[in-house]
């Protein structure tokens, strides 16, 4: 590591040892100061003025950014160690936690991907009369205003052209900011000509419009699935001013254009999602909570503008082909096994991980430690966008890189459903009592409950979580068990598992094989063969929804030893032999069943020569065909070509 970490024990409230995490972190410490914001702030624009600056605070990152600003210095980086590991009551020391905390700031992560959103303030206002114009009347100055009435009410319009106003029933509306569309029946617009008050025209069946943004004062049910996560869409309760102020001050702020995040990595040819029309995996599908997913084809399509980035579609996703993007995750691997490395190296013992998000979770972890007893010194917390997307994978990758337990603190806007269900699944492969899911509000109760926790061994020889989700998931699985001989049952709907098929159903038909989407299923081109190869399933359930027998089904297990790697056969028979040149081809059984049914019984193949071609193969088959006497291909003699002395001596002529 490179840079010198300028230290502060913000008024004598922490104890820091410099000489410590200056070994620990391999970063030279200055002198740690007590009023680095304050009395001291000289000191600090000198060290942030030297270059390579990491300060330990974020409280006052604002201050340093703008005396950084000043010196003309880009490089200064900042990281927490008070709320999150100087303020607490554990008397166990804190150096180790103070290093690993360091050591995470110091990654660099990947550049995020960004999409440019443009609104123009085109608004689209929805609600009743009274509250809707009084919102458009503020509105109209900075924005282009559209008020929506209901169409059953009768409004008493108002004289304002500074907005419009329209009346009918919102059918249908989707997008999201600068590109919603929305269908509106029984559409009747204003009339503003002529005297008197203004009226609405005759009313038509329906119309369409687009809009940038959308204000919902209706006090209804939202437009729109997970009404917070629709960006440019904002709702308030009509009956509440306040809330009816605040939405509108903050849409009145969302024109020009916006960079926003790409959350999340689509890869079309991994999705298991359909093939041949028979829907598989429609894991992503049933999860969203905005609906930007969508069925495209034989695979899916997300829509960017639409997607919240709460990363479930990632935790779930059983190929890969959705991925988590801010950061990837291959990053937070590295996250999780250098932060539970540094905290070994430095001394400290039984590290346990705190996954929480950038809004609540760091919010809670705050008060208390400013207000209560903080952190456990051997609870590492790790800050993520959101913890929706901290699937099984990632539970498992944090175990058997050597942290002890892995509590996941939720947020109000978390998917509860999502975590559940990884959090069973990973804990059918290491254990329950090692991951937690904490649904609290009081950060009294988070103390409370991380300084009560039963302290668990961690893993004796932790991994180096390499690879994609599947792969680190495997590998932790062998790191956590190491002494099992058997596979280990997982719950019902886990992305790994083998396929059991009925020997005396199956007929080779090899439609399962020719549509796996991952290849776990295949075929032997030298021999009847149905082929199996268990790592490289995903339980999609197409095999089985395309089976024409009803002979497949799916076990949910994990097999961890190397059998899981090869192919096994799962049925087998004899091909038959070509009566005319003795190559085999097809199953003997299914060629001897259509012989049976159709030889001398259908009048395609009543007679003997026409049921010979099921016994032939295909190049036989053609050749038999072609030579038969009543080959429809046959044009008799071809004619002789007709020369010029043929035209010259009138042959041709009638």
């Amino acid at each position: 590591m490179t840079g010198r970490l300028v230290l502060c024990d913000c008024a004598g409230t922490q104890a820091i040892d410099a000489k410590s995490l200056e070994n620990a972190s391999g970063l030279a410490c200055t002198r740690v100061h007590s009023a680095l914001c304050t009395r001291e702030v000289a000191e600090a624009a000198k060290a942030i003025g030297d270059g390579g600056a990491i300060i330990a605070c974020r409280q006052e990152q604002a201050t340093f950014e703008e005396i950084a600003g000043e010196l003309g210095v880009g490089d200064t980086q900042f990281v927490d160690i008070r709320d999150r590991a100087g303020w607490t009551a554990d008397e166990s020391p804190t150096a180790p936690k103070m290093a690993a905390l360091i050591a995470d700031a110091q990654l660099a992560p990947p550049p995020v991907k960004t999409i440019d959103v443009h609104s123009e303030g085109l608004c689209l206002v929805v609600g009743e009369p009274e509250v809707a114009f009084a919102a458009a009347e503020q509105l109209c100055t900075v924005l282009g205003v559209t008020v929506l009435v209901d169409g059953a009410v009768d409004p008493e319009l108002p004289l304002d052209r500074r907005f419009d106003v329209i009346q009918g029933r919102l059918a249908n509306a989707s997008g999201s900011i600068g590109a919603f569309r929305v269908t509106i029946g029984n559409l009747r617009q204003l009339a503003p000509g002529g005297r008197g008050d203004f009226a609405l025209a005759d009313p038509v069946a329906s119309g369409e419009s687009a809009c940038d943004l959308i204000l919902d004062l209706s006090g209804g049910s939202p437009i729109f699935p997970a009404p917070r996560k629709r960006d440019g869409y904002l709702r308030a309760d009509p009956g509440d001013p306040l809330a009816v102020q605040r939405s509108i001050f903050e849409i009145s702020h969302l024109t020009g254009t916006f960079e926003r995040p790409l959350y999340v990595a689509f890869d079309a040819h991994l999705c298991a999602h359909s093939r041949a029309a028979k829907t598989g995996c429609t894991r992503c599908l049933d999860i969203c909570p905005t609906g930007a997913i969508a069925p495209d084809g034989d695979h899916v399509a997300i829509d960017p503008l639409i997607c919240a980035g709460c990363g479930a579609c990632s935790s779930l996703c059983p190929s890969g082909a959705v991925s988590y993007d801010q950061p990837p995750v291959n990053f937070l691997f590295r996250r999780l096994e250098t932060l539970a490395r540094v905290f070994r190296s430095a001394g400290g013992n039984c590290p346990r991980l705190l996954v929480h998000d950038h809004e609540t979770g760091a919010e809670m972890i705050s008060l208390a430690a400013r207000f209560g007893s903080g952190l456990p010194a051997s609870v590492l917390p790790l800050e993520l966008e959101s913890v929706s997307c901290f699937g099984h994978a990632e539970m498992l990758a944090a175990v058997a890189t050597g942290f002890a337990s892995v509590d996941i603190l939720l947020a109000p806007r978390t998917e509860h459903e999502v975590l559940e269900r990884e959090m069973a699944l990973a804990g059918a492969i290491v254990g329950a009592l090692r991951i937690r899911l904490l649904d609290l509000t009081d950060p009294e109760a988070l103390s409370d409950a991380l300084y009560s926790a039963e302290v668990t061994e961690p893993v004796a020889e932790p991994v180096l979580p390499l690879g994609g989700r599947r792969e680190v998931t495997r590998l932790a699985a062998k790191a956590l068990n190491p002494t099992a001989a058997e596979p280990i049952p997982l719950p019902d709907g886990a992305p790994y598992g083998a396929v059991v098929v009925d020997t005396e159903l199956c007929t080779l038909c090899l439609a399962c094989a020719s549509l796996c989407p991952s290849g776990a299923l295949g075929d032997n081109p030298d021999k009847p063969q149905l082929r199996f190869q268990e790592d490289a399933c995903l339980q999609c359930g197409l095999c089985a929804n395309v089976c024409p027998e009803n002979a497949i089904s799916l076990v949910p297990q994990m097999d961890i030893s190397d059998s899981a790697f090869r192919h096994r056969v799962m049925k087998e028979e004899e091909p038959f032999e070509c009566i005319e040149c003795g190559a085999p081809f097809g199953v003997k059984s299914t060629v001897e069943r259509i012989v049976a049914q159709l030889e001398g019984k259908h009048s395609m193949f009543a007679a003997s020569n026409a049921g010979r071609l099921i016994r032939m193969c295909d190049d036989c088959r053609v050749k038999a065909q072609y030579h038969a006497e009543d080959n429809p291909m046959r044009l008799g003699e071809r004619p002789r070509v007709r020369t010029t002395a043929d035209y010259m001596n009138g042959e041709d002529r009638d």
